[in-house]
């Protein structure tokens, strides 16, 4: 089939064209830069998501039978109006529109099945306003003309060319030797899913025609508290961590950030209010099996040894808060 993928150059765009390949289909990738790395036989589409013109001109007459959706625009936000812009530009053939949301739309909870709303429209964050904006802009869409988008809600996603300093911040530091700083009592929970799992669920939704006009939670079936997090990490790497755990409120007023990249301890977002979700819907009618998250990890750090460049150390932050008298 003819396979659209709006952001198919990093991380999740890049490991989901490959399958497509594998299973056959002719790719094509859509991104705003020339000069990115794609794999051999794919057709490029250089354009602007956020340009509803633009879009509409590189995308008419083109009758794409699926396409995936998964750029957002970190520095201007990629909003509902753009993602619409972007649905309503694809041609009449096109039988799947696969969009890359996020747990972040539901805005706060835990354990959240799919019939979870959505957070508001005055969320007061952006990347959330915009992700369950773009849902419902969609799902608006598939009631009034039949479109036919599925969406997909990650929580954080891992794995080979992750390009968010996250996994391989710790393993940096594993590699220095040095101690882990794990906020307050490291019971703070995350939920994973491996960048691979999430590609082949993109290439699920859009076999199944039940899954159409339908959002999906695609994760490890369980989270994990922050404590276990980095010590799963440190099994992959092979070590023994030395954690030290710092309250959170002392990490906060010393400056700490969560985003980076200066006075970053624990990963880029890694250190957020918990939101977690069920996967029954997936299993259920996708068919997803998540692959196991220790081997999902080993597979991670084997690309971490073998591409990983380190940033220039600077531990000057992380030393402050370990100090006992700091």
């Amino acid at each position: 089939m003819k396979a659209l993928v709006i952001g198919g150059t990093l991380f999740i765009g890049r490991e989901l064209v490959r399958q497509l390949l594998a299973a056959g289909h002719d790719v094509t990738v859509l991104h705003r830069s020339a000069g990115r790395a794609l794999y051999e036989g794919v057709e490029e589409i250089i354009g602007d998501r956020n340009d509803g013109d633009s879009m509409r001109r590189l995308l008419g007459g083109r009758d794409f039978e699926l396409v995936f959706d998964n750029v957002y625009d970190w520095q201007r936000g990629t909003t509902a109006e753009h993602v619409e812009a972007a649905a309503s530009a694809c041609g009449g053939r096109l039988e799947r529109y696969v969009f890359m949301s996020s747990v972040a739309s539901y805005g706060e909870g835990l354990e959240l099945s799919e019939v979870a709303p959505l957070a508001p429209g005055d969320h007061p964050e952006s990347y959330v306003r915009n992700k369950a904006g773009s849902e419902r802009a969609l799902f608006r869409m598939h009631q009034e003309k039949g479109f036919p988008v599925v969406t997909l809600r990650p929580p954080y996603v891992y794995g080979p060319g992750n390009p968010f300093y996250r996994e391989a911040f710790f393993w940096d530091r594993f590699s220095a030797g040095r101690p882990v700083i794990v906020p307050g009592d490291g019971s703070r929970l995350m939920q994973f899913v491996y960048v691979k799992d999430l590609a082949r669920a993109c290439l699920l939704a859009s076999q199944r025609p039940e899954a159409i006009g339908r959002g999906f939670n695609i994760a490890h079936p369980a989270p994990i508290t922050q404590e276990s997090l980095v010590r799963a990490l440190a099994r992959a790497a092979g070590v023994e961590p030395r954690l030290v755990h710092v309250p959170r409120e002392r990490i906060e007023s010393a400056g700490g950030s969560v985003f980076g990249p200066d006075n970053l301890y624990f990963g880029v977002y890694y250190d957020l209010p918990p939101i977690t979700q069920k996967i029954d819907a997936a299993r259920e009618l996708l068919g997803f099996e998540p692959a196991g998250f220790e081997a999902a990890l080993g597979e991670s750090y084997a690309w971490y040894k073998e591409h990983h460049q380190p940033p220039d150390a600077d531990y000057e932050f992380e030393d402050a808060l370990l100090d006992p008298g700091g």
